[in-house]
């Protein structure tokens, strides 16, 4: 059976890229992007004043001119002055205006008294060279790439793209996805429910942390454990969508239907069964048109594990996402594991006092004991080649979405 990570890199091999699309600046947050955005113009593109005060020339106040002649005043957004070619004038400048042309420094008004349209610095004024000046270019030269193709866009990279002009950006196409939850003893979460059913809920958890992740089109679908409905209903969804998520029917029962029937509408199992706990029977394969069919198991905490540990990694790489920065944890108290297993353990984070991240255990009691995970972060994976786990033992740490 497969470890883990063999089964990830199965995944990651077997997926195809989504595609790319032009998405307006205003609609672009959360998105990957799949083009680097580049600097139109130097960066800032002028020499920028960067407090208010008086731009002069340092050469002046250096020979000991101390008493200088107010030409103009240059805010913000007004075309730039030049300095008259006597050294003992000077602009009033306002934060973010245009260096006047000749002036080498800016003097704070704090360190200067003022009379009608002259000045005098004080003793302690620093009238130095490039006091106060932000020079053109100094960020990011014209044409430097400021962020590289595979970032998920936030508010930052939304101000720099704004910043450069770029009214539309190349992005990762937003995939369709189909949620199935499958079994005869759901119901919705508003029916009548009987004392042998269930409310529906692994799918409302699975879009839920679908959507935080980035992947809003989200549809949710329920398959009865009936042969002739399960074989319609992928028929549609393998067609329709851009990825399929099913939980529930992929074990070895009687009335688990969904192998045979995935193999009969032309899906390829990449794998089924992952060395793991929770998620063992976990199962991975491609329809003829490159959909990727994720079959999670039934119970609820190995299928929100295994969105997290799989499928949440596995649409990141088809976005072009640069990959996510690999955490571990050590865990804060010793635990023991004897099945031949990886497993996949829920825990609560902390700090240590060398702010270490520290994982405590914190098992739920059954595989469908969802509300067990309410109070923790994440979980660690711990390999199957050792069954006591010490106090301190460093593992790779997955947080929920």
């Amino acid at each position: 059976m497969l470890t883990p990570a063999e089964a990830e890199k199965l995944i990651l091999e077997n997926l195809a890229p989504f595609l790319r699309e032009d998405c307006p600046l205003l609609s672009a947050h959360g998105r990957v992007l799949r083009a680097d955005l580049r600097a139109d113009r130097d960066l800032p593109p002028f020499d920028r004043v960067t407090m208010d005060g008086f731009a002069l020339r340092s050469s002046a106040a250096a020979s000991g001119v101390s008493t200088f002649r107010i030409q103009g005043t240059q805010a913000a957004g007004m075309r730039p002055l030049k300095l008259k070619d006597a050294p003992d004038t000077c602009v009033e400048v306002m934060t973010g205006a245009v260096l006047p042309a000749g002036a080498d420094c800016v003097v704070p008004f704090e360190d200067t008294t003022r009379d009608g349209n002259t000045i005098t610095l004080a003793s302690s004024a620093r009238a130095v060279a490039e006091s106060a000046i932000h020079r053109r270019g100094s960020d990011h030269p014209a044409g430097s790439t400021i962020i590289s193709a595979g970032t998920k866009l936030t508010g930052r990279e939304i101000a720099v793209a704004a910043a450069i002009g770029a009214a539309s950006l190349v992005v990762s196409a937003l995939p369709k996805i189909a949620v199935i939850a499958t079994g005869d003893e759901l119901v919705e979460v508003d029916a009548p429910v009987a004392p042998h059913q269930i409310r529906r809920s692994n799918d409302y958890a699975l879009r839920a942390a679908l959507i935080a992740a980035g992947h809003p089109r989200v549809e949710r679908l329920h398959l009865r454990d009936v042969k002739h409905e399960v074989e319609h209903l992928l028929w549609h969804t393998l067609a329709e969508y851009d990825v399929v998520l099913i939980t529930g029917g992929v074990s070895k029962g009687k009335y688990d239907f969904l192998p045979a029937a995935l193999a009969s509408q032309g899906v390829k199992k990449i794998f089924h069964g992952v060395a793991q706990r929770p998620g063992k029977p976990f199962w991975f394969g491609i329809s003829a048109r490159r959909t990727p069919v994720f079959a999670l198991p039934g119970n609820p905490v190995s299928a929100y594990t295994c969105l997290h540990r799989y499928v949440l990694p596995a649409l990141a790489h088809a976005s072009g996402a640069a990959p996510a920065p690999i955490r571990t944890a050590a865990l804060a108290s010793p635990i023991t594991f004897k099945p031949p297993l990886a497993y996949l353990l829920p825990v609560k984070l902390t700090s240590g006092p060398h702010a270490e991240l520290l994982a405590t255990p914190d098992p739920t009691n059954t595989s469908g004991d969802f509300a067990g995970l309410v109070n923790t972060d994440g979980f660690v994976e711990l390999p199957a080649d050792t069954t006591e786990f010490p106090v301190g033992f460093t593992a790779r740490f997955w947080p929920w979405i």
